[in-house]
């Protein structure tokens, strides 16, 4: 009964002495494990996630966040209203809400590109440039026509001639006034 009990004692210091060696093992190895050391480049707009697990590890990462700015406004106005018919109130809110990019210009529409290397912005000027002079032209030569010709057109021999160069004239004044006045009201 002795010789059984130093047995189990001998057998459970020996399990017990295996047991602290394996978990000391254990330990050792867990501080073996090299993690990856990952330096990403930080900047003023820069921003990353990193999520590790069992599987591995998972980085998102942006370099220029945010990528895009924004800037709200708004104008309350009340006033009265003035002018030839007099009288009234105006009430009304403006909004005006602009972006920006990191560097600080400001986004005026369309970054995509044509064929022909033209941004949306650059084709709608286009197009509200030749209205805008096609609108002028015509209102330049009534003006010019009722205006000018009548005076010039009593010249004797030429009259006709003279009262042609005023309405062309007129005409190109006009094309020239509608372009400026289209640009500016295009944001062109």
């Amino acid at each position: 009964m002795k010789s059984l009990k130093i047995a189990g004692i001998v057998l459970g210091s020996v399990i017990g002495i295996a047991h602290v060696g394996v978990l000391g093992h254990l330990i050792k190895l867990s501080e073996d494990i090299k993690h990856p050391q990952i330096n990403l480049p930080t900047g003023r707009y820069s921003s990353y996630k990193i999520e590790v697990g069992k599987d591995g590890y998972k980085i998102e990462y942006r370099a220029d966040d945010p990528k895009v700015l924004s800037s709200e406004k708004s104008l309350d106005l009340d006033k009265e209203k003035r002018g030839l018919f007099g009288g009234g109130s105006e009430k009304r809110t403006e909004y005006r809400r602009d972006e920006y990019t990191a560097g600080g210009t400001r986004n005026i529409g369309g970054a995509a590109i044509d064929s022909e290397g033209k941004s949306a912005k650059e084709v709608e000027c286009i197009v509200a440039d030749a209205g805008a002079r096609s609108q002028g032209a015509m209102a330049g030569s009534a003006i010019s026509a009722g205006v000018a010709v009548p005076a010039l057109i009593n010249i004797p021999y030429i009259g006709w001639l003279a009262a042609g160069w005023a309405t062309l004239l007129g005409q190109n004044i006009g094309s020239e006034i509608g372009s400026e006045v289209g640009s500016a009201f295009n944001d062109c």
